[in-house]
């Protein structure tokens, strides 16, 4: 499943070439385990709104609509739709050929669609008028304090503790990883016995991570592009993931691999104590 540099991307991409155009009509494939919200009321919602705002909730691409004034009322309905990310979210000309799995398009006034494409189907599609805010708290703007009291008394390993998307929304295994990595703590520490200072350097590290993840478009591990279908370059930069056996970058002990609630999970025993 992408993670928050992926979706950040695809959401920026995607915000920037359909931001301020209408939706004139919605396909679905009617696949159930794709749709939190009944395909026939996604059509209804979408088809003549426009498109104010494509962001990033999370791991959750959620864009805000406009919907025409209804005639009891000049004011116009607000409401969004939420795209839960696996899979590929793209802007494509009509002509592109359809791609196998595509399970919703949505023509736009600009002549461009987006399509929605998701072969294993853990996607999901759904509308709502009320403001979503993702499950916890945001990784790129919480502030020291209340990142440290997030892990106060937890018991569980500070892996863990980091992929519960209860405490922070849109870290993943990938950045998980490699922000334990730069910040030197190995992924089985107990998250509430950490210091003050290992927890200072664990937000600085993770900050740092995504940040430089979205600059360079995310990580291509498995079939992640943006939204015009390219790759990005951020898995060129892993430090620990997913390089099993291989020598650390920094001192050269070979990456080791275990599981930490039920994840893989990869770290140098060198350089992270």
């Amino acid at each position: 499943m992408p993670e928050l540099p992926e979706v950040e991307t695809v959401a920026n991409g995607v915000n920037q070439r359909v931001q301020g155009q209408t939706i004139l009509s919605v396909w679905t494939s009617n696949k159930p385990q794709t749709f939190k919200s009944p395909p026939a009321e996604i059509a209804e919602v979408l088809t003549g709104s426009r498109i104010d705002r494509v962001q990033r909730v999370g791991k959750t691409i959620v864009a805000d609509l406009t919907g025409k004034s209804s005639g009891k009322s000049s004011k116009a309905a607000q409401a969004q739709f939420l795209i839960g990310m696996t899979g590929r979210l793209l802007v494509s000309s009509p002509e592109t050929e359809v791609p196998p799995h595509t399970h919703a398009i949505l023509t736009l006034s600009g002549g461009k669609e987006i399509r929605f494409v998701d072969a294993r189907r853990f996607g999901r599609l759904s509308v709502s008028s009320n403001a979503y805010t993702g499950p916890g708290r945001e990784p790129l703007t919480i502030s020291l304090e209340d990142f440290i009291a997030l892990f106060r008394n937890r018991k569980t390993p500070i892996k863990a503790a980091l992929l519960n998307q209860k405490l922070l929304h849109g870290v993943g295994n990938i950045y998980a990883d490699e922000a334990l990595f730069h910040a030197g703590i190995r992924p089985r520490r107990q998250a509430g016995r950490l210091t003050r200072d290992e927890l200072t350097r664990l937000r600085a590290a993770l900050v740092k991570v995504l940040k430089h993840a979205i600059k360079l478009g995310g990580s291509s591990v498995s079939d992640y592009v943006d939204a015009e279908g390219v790759a990005g370059f951020f898995q060129l930069h892993h430090r620990v993931y997913s390089r099993t056996g291989q020598p650390c970058r920094t001192c050269s002990t070979p990456i080791e691999r275990i599981v930490v609630g039920g994840r893989s999970t990869h770290f140098c025993p060198t350089c992270q104590k």
